[in-house]
């Protein structure tokens, strides 16, 4: 396969077909986030992605799942989109899902009725970083829309069939600001009731502008057993439905797993327990993005 740069993708499209359908993030300017810093952003055109997926049709008996990369490829035209999925359809009959990051812009700029096309076509679950639910938390760290905008894009995806699946950032808005960012997040999450809720631990590496943030003092990161803290009164005011929770990622002190609203108090008893306990925290060595 051809690939430009490195290529991120979800744990859960582990073994997916990864096809870059732009190159980069059209938004790339997070404060926290060092991915995509060596690309210029474009979006390629549809002959080479074709390309692309007829040379993996050679290489590959059996393609179960496809990930359209890079940071946001539902960036593109609606109509370019849903040919794609239709070549994906025809080339691989097999596929059972598609998969792509979405941006909130990115969403906000379709209507449930395209999004709807799309789901129609293949397309089976979309990736949001959502980050944090406080409005002056997303403001720092430029994320670029507000939280009213953020529950809009999850509830058109959620609306057009499409699953949804966001990531929240434990401990990103510090010392100073834990407490909002956990009730606020929850009240976004509730907002949207996603089917997935995905809780990674701030990892800030350099070059970053938060990076410089946090030698210069402006912001002071949580200590695992604040970030447990924080969780905890996350999920005490989480109200979703049918909503699988994931707090196992490689980044991540402590591993947490359920579906909420079912596994919540339970969720809190292994809070408590860690907290009781002061230790069972993963070392900072074996953390990883």
């Amino acid at each position: 396969m051809r690939y430009e740069g490195a290529v991120y993708r979800p744990p859960s499209e582990a073994f997916s077909l990864i096809i870059q359908v732009t190159i980069g993030c059209s938004h790339n300017k997070c404060t926290f986030c060092s991915m995509y810093k060596d690309k210029h952003f474009k979006i390629r055109n549809l002959e080479e992605i074709e390309e692309d997926l007829l040379l993996a049709r050679e290489h590959y008996n059996h393609v179960k799942r496809v990930f359209l990369a890079d940071g946001d490829a539902l960036t593109l035209k609606t109509e370019d989109l849903k040919y794609i999925l239709k070549r994906i359809q025809s080339i691989f009959p097999e596929c059972e899902r598609v998969g792509i990051y979405s941006g909130p812009k990115d969403i906000l700029r379709k209507s449930v009725e395209e999004l709807s096309e799309l789901n129609k076509l293949g397309l089976g679950i979309a990736y949001l970083g959502i980050e944090s639910g406080s409005d002056d938390i997303l403001k720092e760290i430029n994320k670029g829309v507000t939280s009213e905008e953020m529950i809009e894009a999850g509830k058109r995806i959620v609306k057009s069939g499409i699953k949804l699946s966001v990531t929240l950032i434990s401990g990103l808005g510090g010392i100073a600001n834990w407490k909002e960012h956990a009730m606020e997040s929850a009240k976004v999450i509730n907002g949207i009731n996603p089917d997935y809720l995905g809780l990674l631990t701030l990892m800030v590496q350099p070059g970053t502008k938060m990076y410089d943030q946090i030698q210069n003092g402006s912001i002071e990161l949580l200590s695992p057993e604040e970030v447990m803290v924080e969780t905890k009164l996350l999920l005490e005011n989480l109200e979703v439905t049918d909503c699988v929770f994931r707090s196992n990622h490689a980044s991540n002190y402590v591993a947490l797993q359920g579906v909420l609203p079912k596994d919540k108090n339970n969720l809190i008893t292994q809070i408590n327990q860690v907290l009781k306990q002061g230790n069972g925290y993963k070392g900072e060595a074996f953390r990883r993005l």
